[in-house]
């Protein structure tokens, strides 16, 4: 069996608090995990170290990221391009599919951020094309402290022809896996294989709760903001606090030379 988080922010989101290597690191460690996908606010910044990095950490990838539609955030994954933000869901939908790419409705229905409503879902899933590409929705999301647990969220997200998955939404390097789902194999194929015959299973975590905000996340995020991440410099190294700016300035010089 596998286990999945397809819904994890880093440094490239304006909110996010760690590292690319630190993520990687600390799922290997510190999860069951088998794939990840790193799904940036608007982004595809840190995607192509997260594939490249991952088989050192003996995980998987899917390329994606959290796309701000007008109607709410979608996770597109499997893209290797970025989708406007902006559109309406079935417009962006409908440009995932071009990549061959899939989507799955974050947080339904969730206060507090911008999500799709079940009234738009029901109604971009009525074009055929559109439902073959917009194929999975977050019954359980660990990230959101007033509607993650919300029973209606999870009757509601049976009712649609659609794959049941958990998302941690992390910001936080200790929330990665406090949502997250089970698949039959191991392997990206097998888990999307698994998505689009509608056969995952979410799994819950602790989630997100206020204590964690007030003494976790927030002064992570404010070191975030003087340049200070979780990072790891390599698969047997310790996770450590790191100026992520100084560090991108030696990398690009050492790459320039």
């Amino acid at each position: 069996m596998g286990y999945a988080d397809l819904h994890i922010h880093s440094l490239h989101s304006f909110d996010g608090t760690a590292s690319i290597s630190a993520i990687l690191k600390y799922i290997s460690t510190r999860t069951d995990l088998n794939i990840l996908a790193i799904t940036d606010h608007d982004t595809l910044a840190g995607v192509s170290e997260a594939v490249e990095l991952a088989p050192k950490y003996d995980l998987q990838v899917i390329p994606g990221c959290e796309v701000s539609t007008r109607d709410g955030h979608v996770l597109c994954l499997f893209v290797d391009h970025l989708i406007a933000s902006g559109l309406s869901l079935l417009e962006t939908v409908m440009r995932v599919g071009d990549q061959g790419g899939l989507c799955i409705a974050a947080h339904p229905q969730a206060k507090g951020v911008k999500s799709l409503r079940f009234s738009t879902i029901a109604e971009t899933l009525q074009n055929k094309d559109a439902a073959r590409i917009l194929v999975g929705i977050e019954a359980f999301n660990g990230g959101l402290i007033i509607t993650r647990g919300n029973p209606l969220i999870q009757k509601m997200a049976g009712v649609f022809p659609l794959a049941q998955v958990g998302g941690s939404d992390a910001h936080l390097l200790k929330m990665i896996g406090q949502g997250s789902f089970w698949f039959e194999g191991n392997t990206i194929q097998e888990l999307k294989n698994a998505i689009l015959n509608y056969t995952t299973i979410p799994r819950h975590g602790h989630g997100l709760s206020t204590a964690t905000v007030v003494t976790s996340y927030i002064p992570a995020f404010l070191l975030k903001l003087m340049g200070w991440v979780s990072w790891n410099a390599a698969p047997d190294a310790p996770i450590r606090l790191t100026n992520w700016m100084k560090v991108r300035t030696m990398k690009a010089i050492t790459e320039s030379i």
